[in-house]
Parts: C-alpha cells; sequence; structure tokens
C-alpha cells in the first residue's frame, strides 16, 4: 500500500482566536492619595455592591500623568483586589508605570487602541466622586441592542434601552432607567444615592431592581403582573411599582 492511500484520521482543533466584545469598567484616577482612592472606592461599591463583586477592571492613569502625579502601582493594585475587584490591564501608564503592570502581569493596553477598552469607557466609567457642590453634566446613554447575560452597562447620567436585558445582565445608571423591553437581568437606579431616580420598562421579569441602594429581588416581585408596562420609584425608602 503506498503511503498516498493511507489516510491519517482527522482531529478537530482543540482550540481557535476569535475576535469578540465585552464591556469592561474602567477606574480613571484624578488623585494619588491612595487612602483617598480606597476610601472613595469602597463608597462607590457600597452603592452597588452585586454589579462590582468580582467585576474585571482597567486602571487609567493619564490623568495623573498629565499633573506629573505618580503612584505606587503594586500598592493601587492591591487596593483594588481587596473589595474583590479584577484589574485587567492599564492604559495612559508611563514606561515605568507599564513595566510596574507587566511585571504584576497586567497588560497595558494603548490609550489609542480602538479595542473593547476604547467602548467599555464610552458606557461604564468609574470615577471617584467629585467634591461638593458639584455642577451635573450628565447625558443620556442610548443602546439599541440587547444587553446579553453576563454584561454589565453603566451610565453617568439616565440609560436608554431599545431592547431586551437578559438574565445574569447587570444595567446601573446614576439617573432613570428605560428599558423598550423585557428586564430579565439586574436593573440599578440612582446609584449615586438619586433617591427621585426611577426605572420604566416593558416587561418586568428582573433578578433584582434597586434605587439609590434600596433593593427588591426576584422572589420580591413575583406578584407583580408581567408583560404590561411598569415604572419603579422610591417613597418612604420603598420601592413602589406601578402600572404605566
Amino acid at each position: 500500500m503506498s503511503p498516498d492511500s493511507q489516510k491519517t484520521p482527522y482531529n478537530p482543533p482543540a482550540l481557535e482566536f476569535k475576535s469578540s466584545t465585552f464591556s469592561v469598567p474602567v477606574l480613571v484616577l484624578s488623585s494619588n492619595d491612595l487612602a483617598i482612592i480606597e476610601q472613595q472606592l469602597q463608597a462607590k461599591i457600597r452603592l452597588a455592591p452585586e454589579f462590582f463583586r468580582n467585576s474585571p477592571l482597567v486602571l487609567d492613569v493619564q490623568e495623573l500623568n498629565k499633573k506629573d502625579l505618580d503612584i505606587d502601582i503594586a500598592e493601587l493594585m492591591e487596593i483594588l483586589r481587596k473589595p474583590g475587584l479584577l484589574p485587567i490591564g492599564i492604559r495612559g501608564g508611563s514606561l515605568n508605570q507599564n513595566k510596574k503592570a507587566l511585571a504584576l502581569q497586567i497588560p497595558v493596553y494603548s490609550i489609542n487602541s480602538g479595542n473593547t477598552v476604547a467602548e467599555a469607557q464610552k458606557q461604564k466609567t468609574i470615577t471617584p466622586p467629585a467634591p461638593e457642590p458639584k455642577t451635573s453634566t450628565a447625558t443620556t446613554t442610548l443602546i439599541t441592542h440587547p444587553i446579553r447575560s453576563g454584561q454589565r452597562l453603566y451610565a453617568s447620567g439616565d440609560l436608554v434601552i431599545l431592547a431586551q436585558v437578559s438574565a445574569g445582565a447587570e444595567i446601573l445608571a446614576e439617573g432613570n432607567i428605560h428599558i423598550y423591553g423585557t428586564l430579565r437581568g439586574r436593573a440599578l437606579a440612582g446609584v449615586q444615592g438619586n433617591t427621585e431616580a426611577r426605572i420604566f420598562c416593558s416587561d418586568l421579569q428582573a433578578e433584582l431592581i434597586s434605587i439609590a441602594g434600596n433593593y427588591k429581588i426576584s422572589e420580591d416581585l413575583q406578584a407583580i403582573a408581567r408583560n404590561k408596562p411598569v415604572q419603579m420609584y422610591l417613597q418612604d425608602h420603598t420601592i413602589i411599582i406601578k402600572d404605566i
């Protein structure tokens, strides 16, 4: 039998690389005071602990470097990991900062890269609370595609979604949330303490809803009629759900 007639068994590939898109929060630092950073970070996380638990995070230090403020990258990473955040990258760093990040096995991103980090900054940016008084410059974030399971989305103003929010997805807004579809995941409005924030959706099947830190979970929502528009708001620290 000739060698050409012997067929090698076909083994399908065990892996492959694919391009994909993920929403990742970006922590933008404007101070190198680690004590203040840790204090304000903990305050931010207390507003929405479920959203930040085991959340991947990209660290942005370009504002620090514009001000010629250095920061201890190793100590900063420990501060981020302490409440359960998972740093997965740094951007805007100096040569020395990037070297320290790589020594800690933290990837370095280009500030001008057109990857998922750039997209994430538009939708989910964690910034330390500004000192009082402050002028609101919040805008409305419009999303036209469905929010898939595992995705996390943060809006600094109102959030409008023209599609469904799948189970396992999480959406947060400092203002109101409008969902023109089914809400099956988690929705947290007024995450900076805005008690006037409201949640509107066409079909309430949520795992969790929250307004200014006041929560209701799916067990509390089972008695709510589905397949019709509802609105949710706070009244005496209690979430009220009404038909629209």
